[in-house]
């Protein structure tokens, strides 16, 4: 489910022994399976844990991961980087803001974990979403965009050279291309 990086065991080792003892870390995510969902590291003391946590054990302590929580955290990653800036624990959880589907799942559930898991977090740097409306009989994603994207000068660039490359790309010999069904209205919200 987690990888913790040995650099990071160490860490979490060396901030352990400060605290209670039998003390573990807890790893948690805010808001799972949404666009706003944030995952975080928290101490767990023994008297904490729920019985239906799940935990991990690693060098020296568990990890504590709660039951709703647990399915967005399949593939995630903590690193402990030290560079010239100084050190800094990273978490890494590519499947928190959507839960992962199986590869043979429909093409309309891989495509929406697509566009929740890669597509939106680089849109809502401009303040923008996308959402699919529907997957045609002849193979075309037809998206709906929201927020900045609504009314944006770059928005058929972003459509054509971005999510359309990428969801071609990604489901080859499935989709055809990508359709906007927006109507686009430049206003106050769209980012230029």
């Amino acid at each position: 489910m987690i990888t913790i990086s040995e650099e990071a065991q160490a860490h979490f080792v060396k901030l352990l022994s400060k605290q209670e003892s039998g003390t573990n870390i807890r790893v948690f995510v805010v808001n799972p399976g949404t666009s706003s969902a944030e995952c975080g590291v928290s101490y767990c003391p023994p008297d904490a844990v729920e019985d239906t946590d799940t935990r991990l054990t690693f060098n020296g302590f568990d990890a504590v991961v709660d039951e709703e929580s647990a399915p967005y955290l399949e593939e995630a990653e903590i690193d402990y980087i030290t560079d010239q800036m100084g050190s800094q624990l990273t978490l890494k959880a590519p499947n928190a803001k959507a839960r992962k589907v199986a590869d043979d799942a429909p093409l309309i559930e891989r495509i929406n974990y697509m566009i929740e898991s890669e597509i939106n977090p680089q849109l809502a740097n401009h303040g923008g979403q996308v959402v699919l409306t529907e997957v045609t009989d002849d193979g075309f994603a037809i998206l709906q965009f929201g927020g900045g994207c609504n009314g944006c000068s770059m928005v058929d660039v972003t459509l054509k050279d971005g999510i359309e490359k990428q969801m071609l790309e990604q489901f080859a010999g499935e989709l055809n291309g990508v359709r906007d069904a927006t109507e686009h209205e430049a206003g106050e919200h769209s980012y230029y």
